[in-house]
């Protein structure tokens, strides 16, 4: 800052002069008020410039000091008789560059859109329609995926669990691990184009080669003598390498959803966001996330249903396989795109806020460490109990009905179509359980909401248990109501996934983060990290691992039915007695910690008034004492002439 000194000026009366409010300390200080007892000074100060009247006769009169809004000048009155008459000004402003052009340093107010900056949205839009295009992609995926491994001839529902064991890990892990080195030697952009053009080739591939060439590429020969040599108990294991290309896109779309979702989009919009556009706009990117499953369950019930409008002998499927993989690449360029224009036009903008986020470094626990941590502490046992507890339940449940579904539904299209409706109607759900989440923590408290998600499952799973083991009792109650026993298994099967998966996004995991929170530091650390390597693998692959058990002891997913279920039952109320135990420990935390924030929040409120009065306070004593002194300074150069 610097002094500038401007030539011109104009003295003159304030148009009406009002008393000062006195600061709440002045009353409290009495020499204060003593200090500041005759000035009379104008509340009129739009842009923060200096009033005050000069002269021998009279007081002279300081407001407080405030940022000059005028980048030119500050306005002096000289006295309340006095001629007007030219004097020196006196500006604290930034100063002004030799060529005359530049503007003060100031807050200048951003251009807003719907109360949001116009420079924010140039992030948040862009970045909401990739959301979009690859949640919906992500989607058709997931459907097509289940259509083709579990209706292809010689395959059944029972591939899944040897599917995801060992196929979908070991190329997860491969994956990860060629992405690491890449990172080291790519850029960011490179590496982003790297990941996702092999996907967008890939699907596009499979429609319009592999998936033609398949009974020329299948060892179908082979596959029938292997299954003649181990047994049926053996047909999952073995229709892997039956329908090898069928089970590659199966691992390509799960990857889709860990790799392009969690790797590539969230990466590089905590790279482009700031903290509190995070806060803001990050929870609307998952109501968006179920508005694209609406519309891509609405899409792939369209493609399924074009066999209706062909002749004898097309195969369906594959015209409606190809127009879905077309979207699928359509919209993969369409991310790429924006991408690029994101990366040209708005990463490089210097106007924009950048993300100052730093990631936290986690601690790398080994299996032993893990262990420990789980065993010390009660309240991280049965927080992990909660993470496997779901994992397994819905694994378990998953893909029993899936068996069922293929049994009701065995032409891929029929299969494909009741998928697409599957999709629409968890969108639906989970939207409409996002938004009633909030709700239910604020007026039934953290135990209630945990509890949903187990008790939803335990309900819809004993429902379907119980139409598989006993649907033929049932067949002449079914039938009043046009249903078989095995479409009502379908039906209460397809509830018990929408209900199950749209309460655990809604309430399950905010409740499991949330339980994080009352944690010291040490152990809120070490806990996630010990969850992380020991319970999320466990949870995912305990259920398909209990399952490859079933299947080679008893022969069939069909046979070990019974058993299955009476597994979930005691693995759903061993997940509801870890869910009431953790909110016997979690509520009196919560309440401490919420009543130590309260008090610290209060003393900090008090503490920072008190500051603030103290400085408003010493700064108009200074100034008072200050412009007393510039006062007699311009009365001595330039004395006012009365009238």
């Amino acid at each position: 800052m610097k002094m500038v000194i401007s030539a011109q000026g104009l003295l003159s009366l304030p148009p009406t002069p009002q008393a000062l409010t006195f600061h709440p300390l002045r009353r409290r200080l009495p020499f204060v008020a003593a200090r500041f007892a005759s000035p009379v000074l104008s509340s009129e100060a739009p842009n923060h410039a200096l009033h005050g009247f000069i002269s021998k006769e009279v007081t002279p009169l300081f407001p407080r000091l405030r940022a000059s809004g005028d980048s030119q000048r500050l306005l002096l009155s000289p006295g309340l008789y006095g001629k007007q008459k030219k004097a020196p000004i006196f500006s604290a402003s930034a100063a002004v560059p030799a060529g005359g052009t530049g503007s003060v340093e100031g807050e200048v107010e951003k251009p807003k859109l719907l109360g949001v900056n116009i420079t924010t949205l140039k992030k948040i839009i862009p970045l909401g329609i990739m959301f979009f295009c690859i949640l919906f992609n992500y989607t058709i995926l997931r459907d097509t995926k289940d259509v083709l491994v579990v209706t292809a001839k010689g395959s059944s529902a029972e591939i899944i669990p040897f599917l995801k064991t060992w196929v979908n890990l070991p190329m997860a892990i491969g994956f990860m691990l060629l992405y690491t080195k890449l990172s080291d030697v790519l850029s960011k952009e490179a590496l982003f184009y790297t990941v996702i053009f092999p996907f967008i080739a890939f699907f596009g591939a499979f429609a319009f080669l592999l998936y033609p060439l398949r009974d020329t590429i299948h060892p179908t020969a082979l596959a029938d003598k292997l299954l003649a040599a181990l047994g049926p108990s053996f047909v999952g294991p073995v229709a892997i390498l039956r329908i090898w290309s069928f089970c590659l896109f199966y691992v390509m779309a799960e990857l889709w959803g860990s790799v392009v979702i969690s790797v590539l989009f969230w990466g590089f919009a905590n790279q482009i966001t700031t903290v509190e556009e995070a806060k803001e706009f990050y929870p609307l990117f998952g109501l968006g996330a179920n508005i694209a499953l609406i519309f891509s369950g609405r899409t792939v019930k369209y493609f399924s249903n074009l066999r209706k409008n062909l002749g004898p002998g097309v195969d369906g499927w594959a015209i409606s396989l190809k127009g879905m993989m077309s979207i699928v690449v359509l919209l993969g360029f369409v991310i790429s795109a924006i991408y690029w224009g994101v990366n040209k036009f708005v990463v490089n903008d210097p106007s924009l806020p950048r993300s100052n986020r730093k990631k936290k470094e986690k601690p790398k626990l080994g299996m032993n460490e893990s262990l420990k941590v789980l065993l010390s502490s009660r309240y991280v046992r049965d927080l992990a109990t909660l993470v496997v507890a779901y994992g397994i339940s819905i694994n378990l449940v998953e893909v029993t009905w899936k068996s069922k579904l293929k049994a009701q539904f065995p032409s891929p299209n029929e299969y494909s179509s009741f998928m697409g409706d599957f999709s629409t109607m968890t969108g639906i759900a989970t939207f409409t359980m996002m938004l009633l989440g909030r709700w239910i923590l604020r007026k039934f408290g953290w135990g209630v909401a945990a509890m949903i998600t187990p008790t939803v499952l335990l309900l819809t799973g004993v429902g379907f248990f119980s139409l598989i083991l006993f649907g033929e009792p049932l067949a002449p109650l079914l039938g009043s109501f046009g249903m078989t026993p095995l479409l009502a298994a379908v039906y209460v099967g397809a509830l018990q996934n929408i209900f199950s998966k749209s309460a655990k996004y809604s309430l399950f995991d905010p409740c499991k983060e949330m339980a994080y929170i009352p944690l010291d530091e040490e152990m809120k650390v070490k806990g996630k990290a010990a969850i992380d390597v020991v319970c999320n693998p466990l949870g995912k692959s305990g259920g398909a691992l209990i399952q490859q058990f079933m299947i080679l002891t008893f022969g069939s997913l069909a046979s070990s039915t019974p058993y299955l279920g009476g597994i979930l039952l005691m693995i759903v109320l061993a997940w509801l007695g870890a869910a009431r135990s953790l909110d016997s420990q979690f509520s009196p935390l919560a309440k401490e910690q919420l009543e130590k924030e309260k008090s610290l929040k209060e003393k900090s409120t008090v503490t920072a008034a008190m500051k603030e009065d103290t400085q408003e306070l010493l700064a108009e004593v200074k100034l008072s004492e200050n412009g007393s002194a510039a006062a007699e300074t311009i009365s001595d150069e330039s004395p006012v002439k009365q009238n």
